[in-house]
């Protein structure tokens, strides 16, 4: 065998990785629930503001289009 034992060193580095890649998380149960239940309550608010402002731009043009028009000449 020409490679000699790179194989198996590869092989274990590989392993190495995968386990470091697995272990990133290292909160529990609860508290990654937790997390997750903060961050949708924060998307939840900036959904609600985003459709406020939709709605007050909506309303603050139709409001705005219909008066100030310069009448129309015949």
């Amino acid at each position: 065998m020409t490679r000699g034992n790179q194989r198996e060193r590869d092989r274990a580095k590989a392993q190495k990785t995968a386990v470091q890649q697995k272990s990133k998380n290292g909160k529990s149960g609860t508290a990654m629930q937790r997390d997750k239940e903060n961050v949708a309550e924060i998307m939840r608010q900036k959904q609600v503001e985003a459709e406020e402002k939709r709605k007050a731009d909506a309303a603050k043009a139709d409001s705005g289009s219909s008066s100030s028009d310069p009448p129309k000449k015949k």
